[in-house]
Formats: C-alpha cells, sequence, structure tokens
C-alpha cells in the first residue's frame, strides 16, 4: 500500500505583498513544513509505503497510482488542500485531510475529503490506514481523548530535509517539547485542537528531535512560547532538558526560543545563563496576546511600554537576540499605533523584527467573537495568512491597516538595506 503525504501551498508575506521584498533582507523564503505529517508518517507500518510531497516546492503527481493521499493544513493553505482533494478524488484516490482547519470547521472541509480527522492524528491513525487498505473510509476520524505522549516515536523530518535544494534550505526545523496549553489567548487554537492540559513530552524523546535535526546540520527551534517559562513543572523540564544539551557539549545547536515579554520580565538571571550555555541566542519574542504588547503602544499606558523597554533590554543584557514579533489590529490600536512601534524599535535597538495583521482564524475566541459582531469581512481562507485584513478593525478602516502593516515592514528595514554584513538572525527571517 502506497500513502502520500502532502503539504499544501500557501501564500507568505512576500507573496501576498511583492514590495516587501524591495526592502526586507530575506535570503531564506520558506519555512519547514509543520511537523503534523512528519508525526503521523513515523507511525505509519512498514507494509505502507510512505512518500512526501511539498506543494510549494515540486509537482504532487495528480495521476501516480497511490492508495491514500494524507493532506495535513492550518487556514492559510486549506483552499489549496480543499482544491486537491477535489482533483485527487475526481481521479479515484482516496483522500483523507487533517490539520488544525479541519480541526475548527471539519464541515466545510468534508465535500472535498473521503474523511476528515478532528484533533490530534496519532490517536486515529492506524484506524484511517486500516479502513483505507478496506476500501472503506469514514467520513469522520475524531481522537476520543488526547494522544499519550510517552510511546510517540520521533517525527520523520528526514522526509522534509529529503527535498532540500536550490533557495529552499531551511536553517531550522521545529522541535516538540509538549501539547496542549492552560492558556486562554484570544487569537490561539492550541487549546482547542490539543486540550488544555499541558502535556510533555519525555525528555529524551525532545533531545532525539533535536540529535536528528544536529545529525543533519539543522537547529532546532523551540516554538512553545506560552510555557517553557511560566508553568512552574514545565519549567523544571526545560531545565533538565537544557542541563542535557549542555552535558553533549554542542552537539545540538538551537535557532531561537519562542516566548514572550512578561516570561522575559519574571524569568530569573540563572535561568538566563542556562540557557546560553546550551547555546541559546535569541528569543522570538511573540507580541499582541499579553496585557504587555498589548497595551505598550497604545500611548495611552506608559507602565506597559516600560515593561516592553524592560523585556527587551533584559534579553540584550544577557545576551540573547531579541526578535520581535508586533501585532497590529487589536482593539486597543489605532492609527498611531505603527509609528510607536517604529519608535519602540529604534529606541530598543531591536535588530530584527516581524509584523502581522491580527487574524481571527477559525475556532479562536477572536473568530466568534467577531463573527458575533459582523465584523468578519473576508472568508477567503487564502487571505488568512496574517498579511491581510479580513476584518474590521475598530480604531481604522481596513485599509488604514494594510498600509500600516506594510510602513512597519519598509520603515523597519529600509534603514538596514545599507548594512553591507547581515546578523545571522537577519540573514534567517522568514516571512
Amino acid at each position: 500500500m502506497r500513502v502520500r503525504f502532502i503539504y499544501p501551498r500557501f501564500q507568505r508575506h512576500a507573496e501576498a505583498h511583492p514590495e516587501l521584498l524591495q526592502y526586507v533582507p530575506c535570503n531564506e523564503y520558506f519555512g519547514p513544513p509543520s511537523l503534523g505529517i512528519a508525526c503521523l508518517a513515523a507511525l505509519t507500518p512498514q507494509d505502507w509505503e510512505v512518500e512526501f510531497r511539498d506543494d510549494r516546492i515540486e509537482d504532487v503527481g495528480l495521476d501516480d497510482p497511490v492508495d491514500l493521499v494524507a493532506i495535513s493544513t492550518f487556514t492559510a493553505s486549506a483552499s489549496r488542500a480543499m482544491e486537491l482533494g477535489d482533483a485527487f478524488r475526481a481521479r479515484g484516490r482516496q483522500v483523507v485531510i487533517g490539520g488544525i482547519f479541519p480541526t475548527a470547521l471539519p464541515a466545510e472541509v468534508a465535500p472535498h475529503a473521503d474523511a476528515v480527522v478532528v484533533g490530534e492524528g496519532e490517536g486515529v491513525w492506524p484506524d484511517v490506514l486500516r479502513d483505507a487498505a478496506a476500501g472503506r473510509l469514514k467520513p469522520r476520524y475524531c481522537a476520543s481523548e488526547p494522544v499519550s505522549l510517552d510511546s510517540l516515536p520521533v517525527p520523520r523530518v528526514d522526509l522534509y530535509v529529503d527535498k532540500e535544494g536550490g533557495r529552499y534550505r531551511p536553517d531550522d526545523y521545529p522541535v516538540q517539547t509538549g501539547r496542549g496549553c492552560p492558556m486562554k489567548c484570544f487569537a490561539c487554537m492550541l487549546p482547542a485542537s490539543m486540550g488544555r492540559t499541558l502535556r510533555l513530552f519525555p525528555r529524551d524523546h525532545v533531545l532525539s528531535q533535536m540529535t536528528q535535526l544536529a545529525a543533519r546540520g539543522k537547529l532546532a527551534s523551540l516554538t512553545e512560547d506560552t510555557s517553557l517559562l511560566g508553568v512552574p513543572a514545565v519549567k523544571r523540564h526545560f531545565m533538565s532538558l537544557l542541563d542535557a544539551v549542555v552535558d553533549r557539549q554542542g552537539a545540538v545547536k538551537f535557532s531561537y526560543l519562542g516566548t514572550s515579554m512578561p516570561l522575559i520580565l519574571i524569568t530569573p538571571p540563572a535561568i538566563f545563563d542556562r540557557m546560553r550555555r546550551a547555546g541559546i541566542n535569541m528569543f522570538y519574542l511573540v507580541g499582541g496576546f499579553d496585557p504587555v504588547t498589548m497595551n505598550a503602544f497604545t500611548g495611552r499606558d506608559p507602565r506597559r511600554y516600560q515593561q516592553a523597554i524592560d523585556a527587551v533590554r533584559k534579553a540584550f543584557d544577557h545576551g540573547i537576540e531579541p526578535y520581535c514579533s508586533f501585532l497590529v489590529g487589536n482593539d486597543t490600536d489605532d492609527e498611531g499605533t505603527f509609528d510607536r512601534m517604529l519608535a519602540f524599535a529604534e529606541r530598543t535597538g531591536i535588530r530584527k523584527a516581524e509584523f502581522a495583521i491580527l487574524t481571527p482564524y477559525p475556532g479562536t475566541p477572536i473568530w466568534s467573537t467577531l463573527t458575533s459582531e459582523n465584523r468578519i469581512i473576508d472568508r477567503n481562507w487564502a487571505h488568512y495568512n496574517d498579511a491581510n485584513v479580513v476584518f474590521r478593525p475598530r480604531n481604522m478602516t481596513p485599509d488604514r491597516l494594510l498600509a500600516g502593516y506594510l510602513q512597519l515592514w519598509r520603515e523597519f528595514y529600509r534603514p538596514r538595506q545599507s548594512l553591507r554584513h547581515l546578523t545571522q538572525a537577519e540573514r534567517t527571517i522568514q516571512f
């Protein structure tokens, strides 16, 4: 039997707005695929032949004789995923579609697939394969409970690395330390898709993820920005992981650690020292979802503004580069927010930043809120990529929000165009 996994293409920031390429120093354009496919591929029995196609860089092979097409999708790639589902089914192929978007809106996806997976795929994947082999896929597969992480195999990122070539050579790949989240961020789907209980992968599993990347010359990115420095039990787990990395004497190399300004402020110096010893030299500072960054750039809360400054300075003081992600479009933002963000970046000396437009992804609290307020103005899923305005902002027009977003990219990176030697942070920006 033959299963072909497909990662559908989607529109990134600079594809939506090509003028950004005039300003942003971006040698690496594509990021790696999400880990969903690699996780399921690792669980697939040996009597199934596993293939992977990255729709962004290669032909998906519509006419090839495969027994099952498995498509993993999130909102920005959902339209393409459903288009591919239709095309494969028209050729008599069995199609299953899973991921965050089908979990949020399974009825939207159902007409384009023989089966839709809702929630974590590992719990139902054996059933999907069994039914596909028998030619009797069920319309929907829903995991009845959160997947136990204690016995899962290491994701098969080799499927991704083997596709590299030409301009597509990501420096880093994501590493999962856990699943689920107890937080209630208004724009996040994670608690709804993976549960509010935080489950941790065993330390050796995480180390295995890292070492397989190191063996392929890749950096590890730790993206769990809500937990590693915030939840006490998780923090202890993370410290144990860092100590194990130190013991490997540089065998594992990091790209960045995802965190937020409030977590930076409460993290003691000793933990910064341990992170530096383990080789973490960059923070990806998620913004726009916490009390500090939601209010720092409104012009009405000097205390939050100072806290944002303190967070960036604290990172610099401990030798860790802050890569800041600025979100625009919150109800607290107005037309002056863009200039305030640029002034903040100049004052703090941030060298790397990204900018995103608030996007109400289906299944998130903000989706429910804006839908109930009749503020959603665009349901073209390809536009749900943090680079388009798909809702009606509270304090400005949609056109003004888009113009401000482009202004941020342009004005932040314009002075940096004259630099002859880009820092590593700038060389690896993905947008």
